[in-house]
């Protein structure tokens, strides 16, 4: 019997294989909920809602890539990386070439 993954583990596998698609998408929502945010405070200026907001989703843009750089980090000492791309080099074909 197989076990099912957990929505843990198949969010966390979507977001190794689309790791730049994972940042763009924080960002939009980063940036959309600051301008939500930023909207319902009364006395500020359009532009500097504006200016909050890009602040606000360039911080979890930075805080994005370096969860992305940990996670990479997480796969290529586990092996993971290794596993992956071993279908594509086997070592097999490599060992003939230099006898």
């Amino acid at each position: 019997m197989s076990e099912s993954k957990s929505k843990v583990d198949s969010l966390r596998e979507w977001v190794v294989e689309h790791k730049l698609r994972a940042v763009g998408l924080l960002w939009l929502s980063g940036i959309t909920g600051s301008i939500a945010y930023n909207w319902s405070q009364p006395r500020m200026k359009t532009s500097v809602r504006i200016i909050h907001a890009r602040l606000h989703a360039q911080a979890l843009t930075l805080a994005a890539l370096a969860g992305a750089a940990v996670v990479e980090y997480y796969d290529h000492k586990t092996g993971a990386k290794h596993d992956k791309y071993a279908k594509y080099f086997p070592i097999e074909d490599f060992n003939k070439d230099s006898n």
